[in-house]
C-alpha cells in the first residue's frame, strides 16, 4: 500500500514561517512590507504545489512527501524579501522563489540517504518509506523540476543554479571524505557548512535581488549575508540536535552524534580533549557509546549515550558553538552596512536575529 502523503502543518504567513510576528514587523513601513512577503509566499506555496505535481501516482506521492511535511520557507522568504529592495513581487521572483526551495528539498531527500537518517520534519525519511533508491531518484527528479524552471528565468538563471548545485555536490562531499591530513577538522567542517547550507540561502537572496531588477551593486552584500547566515544557521541546528525532546515530536537527542556526524560542539571537545583531561574522558565515553550503538542498534538509546549527550549539552564546547553562531549571524548582519537603510535592511537584520534565537 503506498504511504500517505502527510498533511502539512504550516500557514502561508511571514510569521508562521518563522515565528517572527510584531517582533519583525512593527512601524507602517514593515507592515506593508510583511503584507507584499506574506502574499508572496501565498504565491510561491500555491507554485510549488503546482510544480510538485506529476502525472506519474508514485512520484506524484513521494516527490510532495517533504513538502506537505511542513518547513519554515526560510529561502523563499528571503527571496521576497531582498526582492522588495527592487519592484517587489513580480512572476520571476515568485518562479526563482519555488526552484529555491524545490532544490532545497531536492536536497533533503538524497541528504537523508547519505546520513540513514530516520526521520525529517517529524515524519519518517523518504528512504524509511519507500527505500534508497526511490528517495535518491525523487531528490533526482525535484532537481530536474527546479532546473525545468529556471531554465525559464534565462541563462543567467541557469548559471547560478548550476554554480550553487555544484557547492551543494562539493559541500556533501567534502563532508562524507572528511577532512584531509594537516587540515584543520573544524575549518574544514565551517567550509562544507558554507557550501552546503550558505549557498542556497545565499542564492536565494540574490535571485531577490536581481528578478526584481533591484541595483547590481546589492548583489554581493546580500550574498554575503546568506553565506554567513546559512553557516550560523546550521551551527543553531548542531545545539538543537542536542537539546531534549519536547513533546512527543519523536525527536531523540543528539540524532546527527548517534549517526556518527561530527557536529561543531563534538569538534570543539576533540580539540580540548588534547589539554584537558574531563573533555578527554568525556570524549571517550562517547566514542564509545557511539561505536556501540553503530554495531548494535540495541545501543541507540542505551542510557549510557543519552547521559553523555547531555553532559555534552552542558558543556562549554556547547555554549561555544552557539557563540560562534551568533558570531557569524554578526558578520552576516555587517555585509549589510551598503544596502540603504529601511524596512528591508531592518527585516533582514531581525531575520538573522531570529535565526540564531530559534529552538526548533
Amino acid at each position: 500500500m503506498t504511504p500517505s502523503v502527510p498533511t502539512a502543518r504550516r500557514s502561508n504567513t511571514l510569521s508562521s514561517s518563522l515565528g517572527l510576528g510584531e517582533k519583525l514587523f512593527a512601524s507602517s513601513g514593515e507592515r506593508k512590507l510583511a503584507k507584499a512577503i506574506d502574499s508572496g509566499l501565498e504565491d510561491v506555496e500555491a507554485g510549488l504545489l503546482s510544480q510538485m505535481s506529476f502525472t506519474d501516482d508514485l512520484a506524484d506521492v513521494t516527490s510532495r512527501y517533504l513538502l506537505d511535511a511542513g518547513g519554515k520557507r526560510i529561502r523563499p522568504v528571503l527571496t521576497l524579501l531582498t526582492a522588495q529592495l527592487g519592484i517587489g513581487n513580480n512572476p520571476k521572483v515568485i518562479s526563482a522563489a519555488e526552484a529555491i526551495e524545490i532544490t532545497h528539498l531536492a536536497s533533503l531527500y538524497h541528504d537523508d540517504v547519505m546520513d540513514e537518517a530516520q526521520m525529517r520534519r517529524g515524519v519518517p525519511s523518504a528512504q524509511t518509506v519507500w527505500g534508497n533508491s526511490v528517495a535518491i531518484l525523487t531528490g533526482d527528479l525535484l532537481f530536474a523540476r527546479a532546473s525545468k524552471i529556471i531554465a525559464a528565468l534565462g541563462e543567467r538563471a541557469i548559471a547560478i543554479q548550476a554554480e550553487t548545485f555544484e557547492r551543494l555536490c562539493l559541500g556533501q562531499l567534502h563532508e562524507t571524505i572528511g577532512p584531509r591530513a594537516g587540515e584543520d577538522p573544524i575549518a574544514h567542517y565551517l567550509k562544507v557548512l558554507e557550501d552546503k547550507t550558505g549557498s542556497l540561502i545565499a542564492t536565494a537572496g540574490q535571485v531577490g535581488v536581481i528578478f526584481s531588477e533591484a541595483p547590481e551593486e546589492y548583489i554581493q552584500p546580500v550574498v554575503q549575508f546568506g553565506e554567513k547566515i546559512g553557516v550560523a544557521f546550521q551551527l543553531v541546528d548542531d545545539v538543537i540536535d542536542l537539546a531534549p525532546a519536547v513533546g512527543d515530536t519523536g525527536k531523540i537527542p543528539g540524532t546527527d552524534l548517534r549517526a556518527g556526524v561530527a557536529t561543531l560542539p563534538l569538534l570543539y571537545l576533540r580539540r580540548l580533549a588534547d589539554t584537558d583531561a574531563a573533555a578527554a574522558e568525556l570524549l571517550d565515553r562517547i566514542d564509545h557509546d557511539v561505536n556501540a550503538a553503530f554495531y548494535d542498534e540495541a545501543d541507540a538509546d542505551s542510557a549510557e549515550l543519552t547521559a553523555s549527550i547531555a553532559e555534552l549539552r552542558e558543556h562549554e564546547v556547547t555554549k561555544q558553538t552557539l557563540h560562534e553562531a551568533h558570531r557569524w549571524a554578526a558578520d552576516a548582519v555587517a555585509a549589510l552596512a551598503p544596502l540603504p537603510d529601511g524596512p528591508v535592511k531592518m527585516a533582514l537584520t531581525r531575520f538573522a536575529d531570529t535565526i540564531v534565537e530559534r529552538s526548533n
